[in-house]
């Protein structure tokens, strides 16, 4: 079957996308985040819920948010302090997501130079989540505490809508799980209310594609590794 233009849009859209991990200071325009996040206001969510809640954060914001949590991070014994809200990842890990998760990480240090014994490095790399790696604009995103598993799972959604809306614009972004160790910072630095929970982060501007991290394309299942036909 020939796919339409309008199909090949939406596809490309999807396919490219990555997590990109360096940026231009080139700005985004207010109109064109705002745009991004109506869209992905469409995103479907049980009986409309809309559970989704976003902070957008621009220059000397987003400078003094950054700042705050890489003097946590960069100190060992202040890190030690901050903890997780939630399990993002397993608490026991087993193949094959182990192994997937190790080959993303070492694939991506072997581009940087970074050997396993250069720890000060990897911390280094680690804490570029934290200036949202550069890009003109970082995104905060919230949900109520009472909101149960079925509306996190609509959250990805959301999150999925502005990435892929994003790409239709020529922009990219960066999913970031790692400012949800943070998240007492982030909830000083932009005063959330105490039934807000940090989800995750993300960098939204234009891809550095200079740098050797932006090569890093990740691997993908193939088709009947993941999908059964019944």
């Amino acid at each position: 079957m020939i796919s339409t233009p309008e199909q090949q849009a939406v596809d490309a859209a999807i396919t490219s996308r990555r997590s990109l991990r360096a940026f231009l200071p080139t700005p985004v325009a207010r109109e064109d985040i705002a745009q991004i996040l109506k869209v992905a206001g469409r995103a479907p969510s049980g009986t409309n819920t809309q559970p989704w809640k976003v902070y957008v954060l621009e220059d000397e914001r987003k400078q003094q948010l950054s700042s705050a949590i890489l003097a946590a991070h960069n100190d060992p014994e202040q890190a030690r302090q901050h903890k997780e809200e939630y399990a993002y990842y397993p608490r026991e890990w087993a193949s094959p997501y182990i192994d997937r998760r190790r080959k993303v990480g070492w694939d991506l240090y072997a581009l940087l130079g970074l050997t396993r014994e250069d720890k000060a490095g990897m911390a280094a790399q680690h804490g570029k989540n934290y200036e949202f790696f550069g890009a003109p604009v970082g995104l905060i995103f919230t949900i109520d505490r009472i909101m149960e598993q079925g509306s996190w799972l609509d959250y990805g959604m959301f999150l999925q809508s502005i990435m892929v809306a994003a790409r239709a614009r020529g922009l990219d972004t960066c999913p970031q799980a790692a400012f949800t160790q943070y998240h007492r910072i982030i909830a000083e630095q932009l005063q959330l209310p105490d039934n807000e929970t940090v989800v995750c982060g993300m960098a939204l501007g234009v891809a550095d594609l200079s740098k050797v991290e932006n090569s890093l394309v990740t691997e993908r299942m193939a088709l009947e590794e993941f999908v059964k036909f019944v």
